[in-house]
């Protein structure tokens, strides 16, 4: 690799997370020597089962780990060429980052225009607010039907539909999106992922998702880590990973090319060498 495409594949870095440890409760550790990059325009798949670590990932990125009485006790993050580890969710929803969390995904008790007028919008002008919520009502305009219904009395897919669009509010540059398939219809997931797609070509925005789903999630990413006992076990292009022996036996439930089996259904196995290599 010459000097000009060494400084240009550095150059697109967004994100890089080296070696993260972190703890709950000041003695659970939850995941131990995480790394990771994201570049600028990709959409990044975080993978693994229950309890692999791929939420408290995400957290960590997002600064949502104080509401959970966890740390990042090891390791760097690093935004922009900023170290964030450990700093609040207000300081990186101002420096671009946004999260569309799990649980607790819009305020019930406000109707869908109010929820879009909550989040925090760094250095928007009102008339860049409008411009920003034309865009998400253009994204998602079954919420434009729903402007004055109440967040509580919305649909699985409309919840999620409105947690991505408040997200967008925010005027992100990354968006980190944990488990946008559970509880939803798989033809409601296809659209989602769809508009994911769209918003990262449209809105040029970095998109990391993590997903127990393996199938879902590499159908649209560039690239994925799959975790497992709170550790990055494989990465690599999406492409690459979707060919792979092991994802395709315990993440895609195909065994041999031919039977389909789920990975839950794996009490026991045997990882060959090539995940470390």
């Amino acid at each position: 690799m010459n000097e000009a495409t060494h400084q240009a594949k550095a150059d697109d870095v967004l994100l890089t997370a080296e070696k993260l440890a972190v703890v709950y409760h000041h003695a659970i550790t939850a995941i131990q020597g995480v790394s990771l990059t994201v570049r600028d325009g990709q959409i990044v798949a975080i993978l693994g089962t229950n309890g692999a670590g791929k939420s408290t990932t995400l957290r960590a990125l997002s600064g949502f780990l104080g509401i959970d009485n966890a740390r990042v006790t090891e390791g760097s993050i690093t935004f922009r060429g900023q170290r964030i580890e450990n700093r609040p969710p207000n300081e990186l929803t101002r420096l671009g980052i946004a999260l569309v969390p799990e649980r607790e995904k819009v305020f019930p008790n406000l109707t869908v225009a109010d929820n879009l007028a909550a989040p925090f919008a760094p250095a928007m002008s009102k008339a860049e607010r409008k411009r920003r919520e034309d865009e998400v009502y253009h994204f998602f305009p079954r919420l434009a039907d729903l402007r004055a219904r109440i967040g509580g009395l919305l649909s699985g897919g409309e919840r999620q539909m409105l947690a991505l669009a408040s997200g967008l509010m925010c005027k992100p540059q990354l968006l980190l999106v944990d488990e946008l398939s559970l509880g939803l219809a798989p033809v409601i997931v296809e659209d989602l992922m769809g508009k994911l797609v769209q918003i990262r070509n449209d809105l040029k925005i970095t998109i990391v998702i993590v997903e127990q789903s393996a199938a879902v999630a590499l159908a649209i990413a560039d690239y994925g880590y799959v975790l497992e006992n709170c550790r990055v076990v494989l990465d690599g292009d999406a492409h690459k990973l979707k060919s792979h022996g092991d994802i395709q036996e315990f993440y895609l439930g195909q065994a041999g090319g031919a039977e389909r089996r789920s990975y839950r259904d794996v009490k026991q196995y045997r990882r060959s060498r090539r995940w470390y290599g």
